[in-house]
């Protein structure tokens, strides 16, 4: 990798031949020197885990001037540590995750594993985006937001993020519409409510597959992510780890804890 592009690290949950990351491979050597570090397997809805009971295994798949790529088979996370700490000839410059198969808005942000990635890049003071698309097909064309995510990802090294920020970026489905545009919002205030739905195996042992449906708290408030996703835009929301309840510190010191 030489010292004078970007040193780009590259990473996704829908495993390392999806046809997102490879688009988002493709637009991040237009910026600097690739490193690509991604699960060998679907690692979706692994949120921030990493693998702790069995050893991560890697193998690199491609080596070549400005650009190397490497298949593990831990998670989202365990691919941005690794990549930070053995498999990177430097401290990367740029996170990039995605292109995710499928909408990270709202609360959803909880759970996917390509926001993780991101947001790991964050707490480590790395300039990170989380690009994600609605649409959950894997062979869906996500070609149409080249353009997008060139212009944000040339915003963000020209102008940094602050330390332990970073970006998640949703496109509405451009299989079925035009993006209208970008807009900067908040995520919207949401919870997932789980529906299981039973089966039996051909053994006739019982087992269940979880499914779900996004309730939206705010809904019809332009303010926020799901709004101008069914408008036809893309939204950026800036995201940062801190998970204290500040209004709520002095009030809760008055109970009676230790009574």
């Amino acid at each position: 990798m030489t010292e004078k592009r970007p040193y780009i690290l590259v990473t996704n949950d829908d495993g390392i031949t999806a046809k997102g990351l490879r688009i988002l491979i493709d637009t991040a050597k237009k910026f600097g020197d690739v490193l690509v570090v991604a699960p060998d397997s679907h690692q979706s809805a692994k949120s921030h885990s990493i693998t702790q009971a069995a050893p991560i295994r890697f193998d690199k798949v491609v080596e070549e001037p400005g650009f190397k790529e490497f298949s593990i088979s831990g998670t989202p996370v365990d691919c941005v540590k690794l990549a930070i700490h053995e498999l990177s000839d430097r401290k990367p410059d740029l996170i990039l995750s995605g292109i995710n198969h499928g909408a990270n808005t709202s609360v959803s942000v909880l759970y996917s594993g390509t926001m993780a990635a991101a947001i790991e890049g964050g707490l480590h003071n790395i300039n990170s985006i989380g690009f994600s698309v609605d649409n959950h097909s894997s062979e869906a064309d996500f070609s149409p937001v080249i353009p997008y995510m060139e212009k944000i990802i040339k915003e963000v090294i020209e102008k940094d993020l602050p330390n332990g920020v970073s970006l998640n970026v949703n496109f509405p489905d451009v299989t079925k519409v035009d993006v209208k545009g970008i807009k900067t919002m908040r995520g919207a205030n949401g919870v997932w409510g789980e529906k299981f739905v039973p089966a039996n195996d051909p053994h006739k042992r019982k087992f269940v597959w979880i499914t779900g449906k996004l309730t939206n708290y705010d809904e019809g408030k332009d303010d926020t992510d799901l709004y101008f996703i069914e408008k036809g835009y893309a939204t950026v929301t800036p995201i940062k780890v801190d998970f204290n309840y500040y209004s709520f510190i002095e009030e809760l010191s008055d109970w009676d804890f230790n009574g």
